[in-house]
């Protein structure tokens, strides 16, 4: 008995599609890839408003500076600065015409509801060198510090 030879052979068939595993891997990769990229985003997000604030306190910061800078040195400094005033006592006067008025001076909800302005300003008997420091809290916790040294000249 002779069978057809056709009957036997298989041919090789042709896979088409995915199998379940390769399906399975495929969604695992995608989900962490977006998982990464949500967490990205939702960090970005959260801090968007930060350097909005952060150069609010800034500002803030550098335009009290500017005003005490802007003063003299003493009441008792003539205009131009010279000659040097030795009587200097770091207390405020109260009118606000030199730099030792703004000692310890405090502003609440500057430049906005929320922030924190203040005024340390320390003398260097040696050198008789005013350090002014102005610093800015934000409504979120965080302290902008500037700091200038002021010179009887």
């Amino acid at each position: 008995m002779h069978l057809p030879t056709k009957l036997f052979k298989q041919e090789p068939r042709i896979q088409l599609g995915v199998s379940l595993i390769e399906m399975v891997v495929f969604i695992v990769v995608v989900s962490i890839a977006l998982l990464a990229l949500v967490g990205v985003y939702r960090q970005a997000t959260i801090n968007n408003v930060d350097p909005i604030i952060r150069m609010q306190a800034l500002e803030a910061a550098q335009s009290k500076l500017d005003e005490i800078l802007s003063l003299k040195y003493d009441e008792n400094t003539p205009t131009g600065g010279i000659p040097a005033c030795t009587a200097c006592d770091n207390t405020p006067d109260g009118n606000m015409n030199d730099v030792d008025d703004y000692q310890g001076q405090t502003e609440n909800n500057t430049p906005n509801t929320g922030f924190t302005r203040s005024v340390t300003i320390t003398i260097d008997t040696v050198n008789m060198i005013k350090l002014i420091q102005v610093s800015v809290s934000t409504p979120t916790g965080e302290t902008i510090l500037l700091s200038a040294e002021r010179a009887n000249f």
